[in-house]
């Protein structure tokens, strides 16, 4: 087994750093699984309409008021529910992004999302 690797800093070894490694591995599955019980809700139109997505970025509850539903300007309701979906999958992934670049160093989510 080979002690140093040239190039390393400070002498590391190979198996520290796969310790290392594996730890990180596991501290991101289980910081998924706790964003994966997360839900935010965003909305559009000033309320008009609402979209609730859980942390695995799925649409768990979509609401729009009747106030804005105007079958003379369905392209507006439209805009409004594209909006709010939009919003909550940016908020989502730009809540994942915090969470993992706290624990990758800010290296991002490392490709794997």
């Amino acid at each position: 087994m080979a002690k140093g690797f040239s190039g390393m800093p400070g002498g590391m070894n190979l198996n520290s750093l796969m310790k290392q490694a594996q730890k990180m591995q596991k501290q991101m599955a289980e910081m998924q699984d706790e964003l994966a019980g997360k839900t935010l809700e965003t909305s559009s139109g000033g309320g008009a309409v609402k979209v609730t997505i859980s942390g695995d970025k799925q649409i768990k509850e979509l609401t729009i008021s009747p106030d804005v539903v105007d079958p003379d300007d369905v392209e507006m309701l439209q805009d409004l529910v594209l909006t709010a979906v939009n919003e909550a999958i940016r908020q989502m992934n730009e809540l994942y992004e915090k969470q993992m670049s706290g624990l990758t160093g800010g290296m991002g989510g490392m490709g794997m999302f």
